[in-house]
């Protein structure tokens, strides 16, 4: 690594598995507003997991992508570091999300039952930063999971497709933010040539519970509504999400607030995309601009 690449992330709240990893763990808002007795994030809404319980984390902060609405600042990459074992990865997890939530215990809206369910949680979020299928024994990672019994949910942006063949997560996300190669190149800028690859890990979606993640950007992808369907259609994952960009973080540096669509523009476009590949709305949550759409039966 730099000297230390990571030290600005521990400032934000981020726990390290190791110094010389950046395998880490970081609860989100929606994770410590339901500790609270507030309102669950819509993975609770769709699929029933319980924010509380959902430790959101990665094995890696590596990525070989550059996506502009990405949150993540860019300046302080993370070049080289001594991998965690799966064993671990999975020892530490709950010690960690204990550590990121240890001071909440004594907030008077933080019940007592309800802290000790955050700190024994059920549910895996592979989703933190960086792209996981970065991380070697990512498969192994997750078998290991999955045999305790946490509910796994991996999202990727589809660049390694022979890595997400050995993986059995509990549910698998794809991002597909470019109608075209074009789009593609301009919004998540790849760092090598991936977008045949990012079609080959599509293919994976059908035979598994799975779903597709557009993130939306007002003025960059908003359009071909028919270009998306065509993918999503040969594809056939469980589920689609269509999800605004929203203007947070660093992505501030390379985008401007209006490219942050409105819940009514993602429904519109989520709806489009719906007609043309043969998917229904499930369900929406207009606070986080995101709506879940399923294969019409």
């Amino acid at each position: 690594m730099h000297s230390d690449p990571c030290e600005s992330l521990r400032r934000q709240g981020y726990q390290f598995f190791s110094p010389r990893s950046s395998a880490a763990v970081k609860p989100c808002l929606w994770c410590i507003r339901a500790l609270k007795g507030g309102e669950m994030c819509y993975k609770h809404q769709f699929y029933g997991i319980e924010s509380h319980r959902c430790v959101q984390m990665t094995p890696t902060l590596k990525c070989n992508q550059r996506c502009l609405f990405c949150w993540r600042s860019f300046e302080h990459e993370v070049e080289e570091e001594t991998e965690c074992t799966p064993e671990e990865i999975l020892a530490g997890v709950a010690r960690l999300q204990l550590k990121g939530l240890a001071g909440y215990k004594v907030s008077p809206d933080v019940t007592a039952e309800r802290f000790d369910q955050a700190i024994h949680p059920r549910h895996i979020a592979i989703s933190l930063a960086g792209e996981p299928t970065g991380y070697s024994r990512l498969p192994e990672l997750i078998d290991l999971f999955s045999g305790e019994q946490y509910t796994t949910f991996l999202v990727s942006n589809g660049t390694r497709p022979w890595v997400l063949r050995k993986c059995k997560p509990y549910q698998m996300y794809v991002s597909l933010d470019a109608p075209n190669e074009a789009i593609y190149k301009r919004l998540c800028q790849p760092r090598g040539d991936y977008w045949e690859l990012v079609q080959e890990s599509l293919s994976l979606l059908g035979s598994r519970r799975s779903a597709i993640r557009i993130t939306l950007v007002a003025g960059i992808n908003d359009t071909d509504p028919a270009g998306f369907a065509a993918m999503i259609a040969d594809a056939a994952p469980t589920y689609v999400e269509v999800k605004g960009y929203m203007y947070l973080g660093s992505s501030r540096n390379r985008l401007q607030q209006g490219h942050m669509p409105d819940h009514q523009k993602v429904r519109g476009f989520a709806e489009q995309i719906g007609r043309y590949a043969g998917y229904t709305i499930k369900d929406e949550h207009p606070g986080s601009r995101v709506v879940c759409m399923e294969r019409a039966r």
